[in-house]
């Protein structure tokens, strides 16, 4: 019988990928995901947080510092894959344009990738919203204005896009599980 060493060992890297509203349950489902064994959990808002302190004031600001980040990550992600590891990029897939970075990278690193799609309605998400900006526990704070503005961006993943997609419309009453 395969020691737990030896069937870690032979599972093959993954790379999981998020695309959902603000306030959907990307994070909390990226937590989730990231409990698994040789599994990496890399936060956007975490890194931006901490690299541009006080800087992110606007979506125009948050454009310019999330570019910065995916362009420094993309082979750092490589190198976590190429080491053996899963990793979860908590990085919202919500555009075209992030989701070709996100398969650029699932690609040149050479192993399987999913996009987990969470499906919620905007009600549900700025409920959620308004719950963690007074918790004060998130990098940042979105009002319902920043949330709008935010989400015209927002283009639902198709198929087409040679992404494998999972959709979860279960975040929605918050009972997300691993996909």
């Amino acid at each position: 019988m395969p020691s737990p060493e030896t069937v870690l060992d032979a599972a093959e890297p993954m790379l999981h990928f998020l695309c959902g509203k603000i306030g959907s349950g990307k994070s909390t489902l990226a937590a989730r995901l990231a409990a698994q064994p040789r599994t990496l959990l890399l936060s956007e808002d975490r890194w931006l947080a901490a690299l541009y302190p006080g800087e992110i004031v606007d979506v125009a600001d948050y454009g310019r510092c999330a570019s910065r980040l995916r362009n420094a990550m993309g082979s750092h992600v490589v190198a976590l894959v190429a080491a053996g590891l899963s990793v979860v990029l908590d990085f919202p897939a919500n555009t075209r344009r992030s989701r070709e970075w996100l398969r650029g990278v699932a690609q040149e690193a050479g192993c399987a990738h999913t996009l987990h799609y969470l499906d919620v309605s905007d009600a549900v998400c700025k409920a959620r919203l308004r719950v963690r900006n007074a918790s004060g526990e998130h990098p940042f704070t979105t009002s319902d204005a920043e949330y709008d503005a935010i989400t015209a961006y927002f283009v639902e993943p198709d198929e087409a896009e040679g992404l494998t997609i999972v959709r979860d419309a279960s975040t929605e009453t918050g009972q997300a599980g691993l996909l």
